[in-house]
C-alpha cells in the first residue's frame, strides 16, 4: 500500500474515479510513487503527459539519427526545435545531477500501465502546436525576450537540491511558481498551461473505463482539478493558430513604404537616396551578422548574413537566418553523430555549444532576431533621412 500524500488528488465525477499524480519531471521519487499507485490501483487506463512525437522519442533513442537539418531550416521549425531542446536541456540537466533520467516518471507510467495491462492514453497536446501556439501570441519584443532568456539559460549550470525539487510538488510552492511565471511572460501561460490543462483534462475523461490514472507535472494538477468539471473542444485546442490579416498587411506595407521612401528620396535627392540605401544595408546587415557571430556561426555564414539581411527584411516570407543556417550547414554539415548525441549535449555548456546541430539552429535564430532589430533601427533612421530632406 502506497502512503497518500499532497501529491495525489482523487476525484470522482460522471461515475469515474480520477486519480493525478502530481510529479516533478526529474524527481526519483516521482518515479517510484508512479509505480506504486498504480500497481496497487490497477486502473484500466493510465494518463500521461506526452504527446506522440515526445513518446516516440523517448522510445526510439535513435530517431535523431533520421533528421534533416536542411528540412528543419526550410520548414521554419529550427527556433522551435532549439527551444525544445533547450527544455529538455534544463531537465536532463538536473536529471544528470540525481542520476535519473528527465521524464522518468512518464517512462514508469508507460511501463506499469504494460506490465498490469491497463490502456495508455498519451493524454498531451502535439508539442509542435503548443510552440506555434506560444509563438503566435507573445509579439515581437516577446519573441525577443523569450529567445534572450533561452539563450543565457544555456550558461546557466546552477545546481537545485533534491529539497527544492520535492517542495516544486507542493501547491504552495507550485502556485508561487506560476505567478512569478505570469509575471514574466504572461502571454505564455495560456498555450503553455492552461489551453494544455484543458487538453489534458478532456483526454483524461475521455479514457477508456472506470479508474483512470492520470501522470501530470505539478504545475497542470491544481489546473486540471477544474477543468474536468467541463467540456472542452480537443480539434478546437489542437488548430495551429491562423495567420493575422492585420499582421499579413503590415508585413507587406511596411517593406514596401520603406521601398518607396527610398525610391522617391532618390528621385528628389540622389545624395539622400544613397544614405538611406547605405543605412538600411548596415542597419539590417549588421544586426543579422552580429546575431550569427553571437552564434560563432563560420565568417562565411556571418557574411551570408549581412549580404542577405537587407534584402530578405524587405520580403515577409524569407529571413536572414535560413541562408546563413544553411551555409552554416554546408560548410560544417551535422555528422550522424552530432544527431546521435543531441540527447546528451544538450544539457552541457560545452556540448551545446560544439555539437553542429545546435550551434545552426542558433545561428539561425539569432541571424533572424539581429535582422529584425535592425529592420526597426534601419527603417526608423530612413524614416528619419526623408523627412530631413523634404
Amino acid at each position: 500500500m502506497f502512503e497518500e500524500n499532497q501529491n495525489i488528488t482523487r476525484i470522482n465525477l460522471d461515475g469515474k474515479e480520477f486519480i493525478l499524480i502530481g510529479t516533478a519531471h526529474v524527481s526519483k521519487q516521482s518515479a517510484e510513487l508512479v509505480k506504486e499507485v498504480i500497481e496497487f490501483e490497477k486502473p484500466d487506463s493510465v494518463c500521461i503527459e506526452l504527446d506522440e512525437p515526445r513518446y516516440q522519442t523517448i522510445i526510439e533513442g535513435n530517431k535523431w539519427k533520421e533528421t534533416d537539418i536542411f528540412k528543419i531550416i526550410k520548414d521554419k521549425k529550427a527556433t522551435l526545435l532549439l527551444i525544445n531542446l533547450v527544455i529538455s536541456s534544463f531537465q536532463k540537466r538536473i536529471a544528470k545531477q540525481f542520476g535519473i533520467n528527465a521524464g522518468q516518471e512518464m517512462i514508469q507510467g508507460a511501463e506499469s500501465a504494460k506490465e498490469i495491462g491497463a490502456n495508455l492514453v498519451l493524454a498531451d497536446r502535439n508539442i509542435q502546436i503548443t510552440f506555434a501556439r506560444i509563438w503566435k501570441g507573445v509579439g515581437f519584443w516577446g519573441k525577443a525576450k523569450l529567445l534572450t532568456g533561452i539563450f543565457f539559460s544555456i550558461f546557466d549550470d546552477e545546481d537545485i537540491s533534491e529539497e527544492d525539487l520535492e517542495k516544486m510538488k507542493s501547491q504552495d510552492m507550485l502556485n508561487s511558481i506560476l505567478n512569478e511565471f505570469t509575471v514574466n511572460f504572461p502571454k505564455l501561460k495560456l498555450p503553455l498551461i492552461d489551453e494544455r490543462d484543458q487538453y489534458l483534462s478532456q483526454k483524461i475523461k475521455e479514457a477508456p473505463g472506470s479508474k483512470i490514472v492520470a501522470v501530470l507535472g505539478a504545475a497542470h494538477v491544481p489546473g486540471i482539478k477544474e477543468e474536468l468539471k467541463k467540456e472542452h473542444d480537443l480539434a478546437l485546442l489542437s488548430q495551429l493558430p491562423a495567420k493575422s490579416k492585420a499582421l499579413k498587411v503590415i508585413g507587406w506595407s511596411v517593406p514596401l513604404l520603406i521601398l518607396a521612401v527610398i525610391v522617391y528620396t532618390f528621385i528628389a535627392n540622389p545624395s539622400a537616396g544613397v544614405q538611406q540605401t547605405i543605412s538600411w544595408v548596415l542597419w539590417t546587415g549588421s544586426f543579422a551578422a552580429l546575431g550569427t557571430a553571437l552564434a560563432f556561426g563560420h565568417p562565411l555564414t556571418i557574411l551570408t548574413a549581412f549580404v542577405v539581411a537587407p534584402i530578405t527584411t524587405l520580403h515577409p516570407l524569407i529571413a536572414a537566418g535560413w541562408f546563413a543556417g544553411i551555409v552554416q550547414a554546408y560548410i560544417r554539415r551535422p555528422s550522424v553523430r552530432d544527431f546521435e548525441n543531441l540527447s546528451e549535449d544538450v544539457f552541457t555548456l560545452k556540448g551545446f555549444w560544439n555539437n553542429k546541430v545546435t550551434r545552426i539552429l542558433l545561428i539561425v535564430t539569432l541571424a533572424n532576431l539581429g535582422g529584425s532589430i535592425g529592420t526597426i533601427i534601419g527603417g526608423a533612421d530612413v524614416v528619419r533621412l526623408f523627412i530631413e530632406n523634404l
